[in-house]
């Protein structure tokens, strides 16, 4: 880590946002960057310690050595590199860019080590949990406040800016990422520290079921709610919707609102990356929307192998995708026909309702990208795709039905569900045998 600092300042096209200040000061006091950093990183332990009291950990006080130990490795670096110049701006940029690449390895190992953490992250960590903030947004307005901090310094001590330039931008946006590939590229590393599964990898044995699951996708608009909730009644099955809602919030803490804002949506991707990576720098934490998704996952599990249902929505086809007896659909529908159910049935003004449709389509497939690495719209990851806007609700829910029979699927239901599929399947058998005499 100590060898990517310092090759960011050979690069001089500007350095990490935690090392713009202690940067920009030695370029104007008689102190070197790594005496500097020392003693930036020490107020940071200093001010975990005034925020936490009696909370805080003596064992993180070993932020303390390693930071001593990491200051006088960058001087070391320096010196070492002193010959290292990069006379062309292409240079500037490989070096920039190898800087970035070693310093992301040098956190992954910090944060694999499992020991303490970087006292700037170990700062917006204690922030985050004593002030109830979400760590990945602070994290990012720490390191920012970093810059702006080091650009004021820059012109208050220098009369010019240096030290934070495209470099700093590069910095801000790669770290994080290549932690994050590190982690996925060299997770034998886990297995090497602690001799088993990598953290967050570890599978919960789920008994096998035999309960019929069907899991509607949609597009916002084209009724799959309404769909899904007539299947559910004419198979005399459960119908889950809205209803997972309560039960995540029972389960994982978060609110009501803050599910019904964050859940099967995510409005940003390019965001939201920024955010996830700043968690890439902490060890036992999770971005929120992450916890969310799999405490959803698991609850989704438990229900179908408790009881035949149908579920709407929460990307459900790809968390039960192992399982042989879910029939997966994805409800669509013409622009036009969604529009006006908008504004007739979910009160949307007129004038908002395209502008409506395009926002909830948008977050809907980043979210699905984000956590299925598929496309919404990949009717490869359904079964069947109907649209709704040809048919009344219950003749899409019975279309649904009729199709079921004519899979492999083995289902299990309660007696007088079965009584129920049974029929229905002799109905479709007798008018398919009808339909072909006619032929």
């Amino acid at each position: 880590m100590a060898v990517g600092v310092a090759l960011s300042v050979k690069a001089n096209l500007g350095v990490s946002p935690i090392s713009c200040i202690p940067y920009v000061y030695s370029l104007k006091i008689k102190y070197t960057l790594g005496e500097l950093t020392i003693a930036m990183n020490t107020v940071f332990i200093v001010a975990q310690i005034l925020i936490l009291r009696k909370n805080y950990s003596l064992l993180q006080l070993v932020q303390l050595p390693a930071i001593i130990v990491f200051g006088f490795c960058i001087d070391l670096a320096l010196f070492l590199l002193s010959s290292v110049e990069a006379p062309t701006y292409a240079l500037q940029v490989f070096w920039c860019l190898l800087s970035c690449v070693t310093i992301a390895f040098g956190v992954f190992l910090a944060v694999k080590a499992r020991i303490t953490y970087l006292p700037g992250d170990g700062l917006a960590l204690v922030i985050a949990d004593a002030f109830k903030k979400e760590f990945g947004k602070l994290k990012v307005c720490f390191d920012s406040s970093m810059v702006v901090i080091g650009v004021v310094s820059s012109f208050v001590l220098l009369g010019k800016l240096a030290g934070i330039r495209e470099g700093t931008i590069a910095a801000a946006l790669l770290v994080g990422y290549l932690v994050k590939v590190y982690n996925k590229r060299l997770a034998v590393i886990d297995t090497w520290l602690r001799g088993n599964t990598p953290a967050g990898e570890e599978i919960t044995a789920v008994p096998e079921s035999n309960n019929l699951v069907i899991t509607i996708a949609r597009e916002y608009g084209s009724g799959g709610h309404g769909i899904g909730q007539c299947i559910a009644q004419k198979l005399g099955i459960s119908f889950y919707d809205k209803e997972l809602i309560n039960i995540t919030a029972e389960k994982s803490g978060f609110t009501t609102e803050y599910i019904e804002h964050n859940e099967q949506r995510l409005a940003n991707s390019l965001l939201d990356e920024l955010y996830a990576q700043s968690y890439a720098y902490v060890d036992d934490k999770l971005p929120p929307s992450d916890v969310l998704f799999l405490v959803q996952s698991k609850i989704i599990r438990e229900i179908c192998n408790r009881e035949p249902c149908v579920i709407v929505g929460r990307c459900a086809n790809f968390i039960l995708k192992d399982n042989p007896n879910c029939f997966n659909v994805f409800i669509h529908a013409n622009k036009e026909y969604r529009r006006s159910k908008l504004i007739g049935e979910y009160g949307v003004v007129p004038e908002n309702a395209m502008q409506e449709l395009e926002r909830s389509d948008r977050e809907r497939a980043n979210y699905c990208s984000k956590y299925t690495g598929s496309h919404w719209r990949d009717l490869t990851n359904y079964h069947m795709s109907i649209d709704s806007s040809l048919y009344t609700t219950e003749q899409v829910a019975q279309k649904i039905i009729d199709a079921l029979q004519g899979t492999a699927l083995q289902p299990q239901l309660a007696p007088a569900k079965a009584k129920f599929f049974s029929r229905t399947k002799q109905n479709f058998t007798q008018s398919t045998s009808m339909a072909s005499a006619r032929n």
